[in-house]
């Protein structure tokens, strides 16, 4: 018995340990097992209270009356599935009728708390099917990005969602975005998360950083096209409008359409072309909009407006000629001048890190959400890196990416600096950069000859 005993401290101290040092093996080791147990045992009781009941069907009341038995308890949501992750607990239920999804929307904060768990979202599958995620403990308070994710052409993994998933940044699906926050709020290792995972695949980075390139010139190696001040942005904005043109020249003169040729492989973008002839797709970064849309003399004002159309026609007209925009900046309204606000609503992909004040937040989510505003500004300033995505269907994630160091971020551009694609129409812009240095270093100097 006192063996026992000991076993038993030793297993509660080690599980008590790891729930305050790693909570992600403590879930793994104690929690999943315990939180499965805990649902299915106050799944009734916790519905109920919830008010995610209805009441029996007449035929079922009739059915009691005549056998005189007992009136029938009210019927809660079936449960389909209970599948244990790494983080927490999906939980698909099919609704009863009378029942929608708002009802569980409404009722997770009721949930999070009667079944101990860390977070509760609920979203829906299909109709009468919704999909309960619970996660266990915190998980962008240290993030850890799965080893294995569903990396496809254009679609890259950059941080990681409160309710455990994984969130992607697809280009094809969402061809531009937007990317607002203040100044330390975690913008810039966003930026570097993007570009470390776009390194890998068959695209050509374009970077305007108008901050003497101190962000994106690090990262020289990888990129196709580097403008460090206003006036060289211009010309590499205009010099994409000019391949954008000479692309869509490629795609209609292989659409061949005619009667023998089925609908499914008429071109309509460059993705319909083979992969023989398909031009590489143009991903362009803007480190700070607001330094293009300034201007301080007349000059720089017919500048600004050139640089501006050009963003404009590029969000409106790129995506067929595989040409996306991921613009950054600290603000993004009407004060930046005029085309800002027709360039905004081309920006489908939204992110919004810490802003100074609700202003910020209503640039970036007011046409979209009104509770990503508000879960946007609550954003506390101490973490660094928490943002809120959403898009425009009125969805959105709390995210963090992992922290991703410059000298981490210039190791994996480096390490595919081969896969740079040639652009002749970049080719005026590619960044100077020296060699690398040999793998071969002494490891002394060899003294001089003394007399």
């Amino acid at each position: 018995m006192t063996w026992f005993m000991v076993a038993v401290v030793v297993v509660v101290a080690a599980a008590g340990l790891l729930r305050w040092r790693r909570p992600a093996w403590y879930w793994l080791a104690f929690g999943v097992l315990l939180a499965t147990v805990r649902v299915l045992v106050r799944y009734a009781s916790v519905m109920d209270a919830c008010g995610l009941t209805v009441p029996p069907s007449r035929w079922r009341l009739a059915l009691a009356r005549v056998a005189n038995r007992p009136v029938p308890e009210s019927r809660v949501p079936r449960i389909l599935r209970l599948r244990p992750t790494r983080t927490g607990l999906v939980l698909r239920l099919k609704l009863r009728p009378g029942q929608d999804a708002f009802d569980v929307s409404a009722a997770t904060d009721r949930l999070r708390h009667s079944f101990g768990m860390y977070g509760v979202t609920s979203r829906e599958v299909r109709s009468g099917v919704v999909e309960v995620r619970m996660t266990g403990y915190d998980v962008l308070k240290r993030v850890r990005m799965p080893a294995k994710t569903d990396t496809r052409p254009m679609r890259v993994p950059v941080a990681l969602r409160e309710d455990g998933s994984v969130h992607y940044r697809d280009y094809r699906a969402v061809p531009h975005g937007l990317t607002l926050g203040a100044t330390e709020s975690g913008k810039s290792v966003y930026q570097r998360n993007l570009v470390a995972g776009l390194a890998p695949h068959r695209v050509a980075l374009v970077g305007i950083d108008c901050k003497q390139g101190v962000e994106l010139f690090p990262l020289a190696r990888r990129f196709s096209a580097l403008a460090d001040n206003p006036d060289t942005a211009l010309e590499v904005l205009e010099a994409l409008v000019s391949h954008m043109e000479e692309v869509y020249q490629l795609i209609r003169a292989e659409q061949r359409i005619s009667v023998a040729v089925p609908d499914a492989e008429i071109a309509a973008d460059i993705w319909d072309l083979s992969d023989e002839i398909r031009p590489v797709p143009v991903v362009v970064l803007v480190d700070e909009v607001a330094e293009l849309a300034l201007f301080a003399s007349r000059e720089e004002e017919k500048r600004r407006d050139r640089i501006i159309t050009a963003l404009v026609r590029l969000a409106q007209l790129g995506r067929a000629a595989g040409i996306y925009l991921e613009i950054c900046g600290q603000r993004f309204g009407s004060e930046l001048g005029k085309g800002i606000t027709m360039l905004r609503a081309q920006l489908t992909g939204r992110t919004a890190h810490r802003v100074n004040d609700e202003t910020s937040a209503n640039m970036a989510f007011g046409d979209i959400s009104p509770d990503a505003v508000l879960a946007a500004i609550q954003i506390p300033a101490e973490t660094r890196g928490l943002a809120i995505a959403g898009d425009s269907t009125g969805g959105w994630h709390r995210i963090r990416a992992p922290h991703t160091s410059l000298r981490q971020a210039v190791n994996v551009c480096n390490k595919y600096a081969d896969r740079t694609p040639d652009v002749p129409a970049l080719a005026p812009f590619l960044p100077a950069v020296a060699a690398l240095p040999s793998a071969r270093v002494p490891l002394s100097k060899t003294a001089p000859a003394t007399a």
